[in-house]
């Protein structure tokens, strides 16, 4: 008691502070030590939309009341989180000192627009980059963090090699999204992709190493089961077990359309096909970010690079293959005597 008024616990202002934050539309975090000193850092409580290619900025700010910045030297860490629990440097920074890691070099930096701004600045976004980014700011014995999640928009497709379905393991899965320009999804992927319709009976690997299937809705079941949702098969060894892979593309660098040609095609002559028209064949995830993302449809089966032959639906009708929206397969014909169209890629300059 002071002078008949109660004085409030320390931990109750400190939980004022953290509400009247979040209140404010930022997530926070607020460290105090028994002398005064405190580190407060705020970053978004959404997730941040984009795609791949764009420039995004992922906000963070910070307050110290230990002293100015400058005089102290307040460092500041972004590191990216894996699905397995580990991290990856992005960047840090000692006053105006800055150095930049592994795959981000050259596509990141701070934005400081004003004293107490760490929020960082990240172009040409690639698929690897989606995920949970830390903002960590040390100030002296200090430090404080915040959480900001990148999300890109994209289409997620099951994918296996013309060697048939679970034939791979989990690096196999990996070169195989690669491969169609795309990377192996993550389990929020995949969910969204099924609240989206994605429906498939068959288990596929993603990037975490774990074995999923997203089951159809009760009136498509796979087989026997009685379950719908996504079914876990949990962490398989990946150098024994094979499955096939869940792939996760993003917006396309270019455009995907369908040849006209006077005549049907062979593989080896699709593929000269599209490198008379300056462009290349296109690979199985750019068609289906061509379907999902710019609503290509086309009615003609036609080559891939991976030798399979499909086709993109946006508007189900009978005479085009059933009665759902998707890309249709026609399997790995023979390259040399079956005949379609062919579906190419030009690279946007």
């Amino acid at each position: 008691m002071l002078c008949g008024r109660t004085v409030p616990d320390p931990s109750f202002l400190l939980l004022a502070i953290y509400t009247v934050a979040l209140l404010a539309g930022t997530r926070s975090v607020h460290v105090s030590d028994a002398e005064g000193g405190s580190v407060v850092v705020h970053t978004a409580p959404e997730k941040i939309r984009t795609h791949r290619g764009s420039s995004v900025t992922l906000p963070c700010r910070y307050h110290s009341d230990a002293g100015s910045g400058q005089q102290r030297g307040i460092r500041i860490k972004w590191s990216k989180d894996s699905e397995s629990l580990q991290s990856t440097d992005v960047l840090v920074a000692l006053g105006e000192v800055q150095k930049v890691f592994g795959e981000f070099g050259g596509r990141v930096q701070l934005r400081e627009d004003t004293e107490g701004d760490a929020s960082l600045i990240m172009r040409n976004l690639t698929l690897q980059d989606d995920g949970r980014y830390r903002c960590e700011v040390t100030d002296g014995l200090q430090d404080a963090q915040g959480i900001v999640t990148l999300s890109l928009e994209g289409v997620v497709f099951p994918y296996h090699p013309r060697q048939g379905q679970q034939t791979l393991r989990f690096a196999d899965a990996k070169a195989a999204c690669a491969g169609q320009d795309a990377t192996l999804a993550s389990y929020q992927q995949l969910q969204r992709a099924w609240e989206q319709g994605l429906h498939w009976c068959t288990a596929g690997w993603l990037s975490d190493g774990s074995v999923h299937i997203p089951d159809p809705s009760p009136q498509h079941k796979c087989g026997t089961s009685e379950h719908t949702g996504i079914r876990n098969y949990g962490y398989q060894h990946k150098d024994d077990q094979r499955y096939d892979a869940f792939c996760f593309t993003s917006t396309l660098k270019g455009k995907v359309y369908f040849l006209k040609t006077l005549r049907k095609l062979s593989y080896g002559d699709a593929v000269r096909a599209c490198e008379r028209q300056a462009s290349s064949i296109a690979k199985v995830g750019q068609l289906y970010a061509a379907w999902r993302l710019q609503r290509l449809e086309q009615c003609r089966p036609g080559w891939l690079a991976d030798g399979s032959v499909r086709y993109p639906i946006v508007r189900p009708r009978a005479r085009c293959g059933g009665s759902e929206p998707g890309v249709r397969s026609f399997g790995f014909p023979d390259r040399r005597h079956r005949l379609y169209g062919v579906y190419c890629f030009r690279k946007r300059e």
